[in-house]
């Protein structure tokens, strides 16, 4: 299931930079829309993040019996999201921007970034698991 969701972001990063020319920086087209910094560029903004929630709800009658070991408490959840939200706005950037467009392109930003996030998720399943 990784290898094929990794395959669907690369081919959106893929369609997306040859689409328009610009990366495919999940957390900058959202941060566009919400801070009104891209209103000239709405329209693509919101198609791709109609594609972002509706392709899974396509998806999932081929995947039902995909199990995941997420957790059942909302709460968590959104804290999880708003965390994940809080970094990618200190990155410049998510793993989508740096990670997938970034290390592509061979960029050192993207390098170092992903590098990071990498390191940090490590060190924080680490300390969950075994430190807590």
């Amino acid at each position: 299931m990784g290898l094929a969701g990794g395959l669907l972001i690369g081919l959106g990063g893929a369609v997306y930079l040859l689409g328009n020319g610009r990366i495919m920086g999940a957390s900058g087209i959202i941060g566009g829309l919400v801070d009104g910094s891209a209103r000239h560029q709405a329209f693509e903004r919101l198609a791709f993040l109609a594609g972002v929630l509706i392709m899974p709800a396509l998806l999932a009658p081929l995947f039902s019996d995909v199990g995941t070991h997420i957790t059942k408490n909302v709460a968590l959840i959104v804290i999880a999201g708003a965390l994940v939200g809080v970094g990618t706005r200190i990155a410049n950037g998510c793993t989508s921007g740096h990670g997938v467009c970034g290390i592509s392109r061979l960029s050192l930003r993207g390098l170092v970034a992903t590098g990071f996030y990498i390191l940090a998720g490590g060190v924080m399943v680490a300390v969950f698991r075994h430190g807590l």
